[in-house]
């Protein structure tokens, strides 16, 4: 498919009240500062893909709003935050109102993903109608879809949404391609997911945070 056409969405929620599977291990100021840092390694990685046509955030939280237009990035603003899928779904129905020829869901909490992660999903990816996903490190959550054209197939994001949204596309009769990369499989969602991006030293802003590089006030 033309690569000018692939629209990046990243949906983000209240970043006051990131990651509360977390609790556990940070408090809600460390929480929100982690989002912050993860978010903006995500920006940095998607600003590399020259293949995107645009990248933009679902969100109606004003510091998110911040730190896309400090990495280029546009914002579609929310009238409420529904979740996840609810905000995917709501950029696919502006994308395809306005004749875009796919969308790329990417999440704000993959810090170690880099562009040449998101150009492999994009080069896998078959001509319109098609389906591509980047399943998490344990095969349960879909880290990635790039769907073309936008709408194409029901979206269902959570905990276990890699073999649902595998079965939705081969419902509509479409086969989709699975691309497995490190960075794009590694979401941290809870204690064990912070374990194990520690566990792999990267030049990020996550690392960086986690480590004590940066204090958490810092970017």
């Amino acid at each position: 498919m033309p690569a000018c056409d692939v629209h990046a969405v990243v949906p983000v929620k209240d970043l006051g009240n990131a990651k509360q599977r977390l609790a556990a291990a940070l408090d809600q100021p460390a929480r929100t500062a982690l989002f912050r840092a993860m978010l903006e390694d995500v920006l940095e990685a998607l600003s590399g893909v020259a293949a995107l046509a645009r990248v933009m955030l679902v969100t109606r939280d004003p510091e998110a709003i911040a730190l896309a237009e400090r990495h280029g990035a546009e914002c579609l603003i929310e009238p409420e935050n529904r979740g996840h899928t609810a905000a995917v779904e709501f950029a696919a129905k502006a994308l395809s109102e306005c004749g875009a020829g796919a969308l790329l869901q990417v999440p704000g909490d993959i810090p170690r993903v880099t562009a040449a992660e998101i150009e492999a999903v994009i080069a896998a990816h078959a001509p319109a109608p098609a389906v591509t996903i980047a399943p998490s490190r344990d095969h349960r959550g879909s880290n990635s879809v790039l769907c073309s054209p936008p709408d194409v197939f029901p979206f269902r994001f959570g905990d276990d949404s890699f073999y649902p949204h595998l079965a939705a596309a081969r419902a509509i009769g479409i086969e989709p391609a699975v691309v497995e990369r490190a960075g794009l499989g590694l979401d941290i969602d809870t204690p064990d997911d912070l374990e194990a991006f520690l566990a792999s030293p990267s030049d990020t802003r996550t690392y960086r945070l986690l480590t004590g590089r940066t204090p958490l006030g810092g970017a």
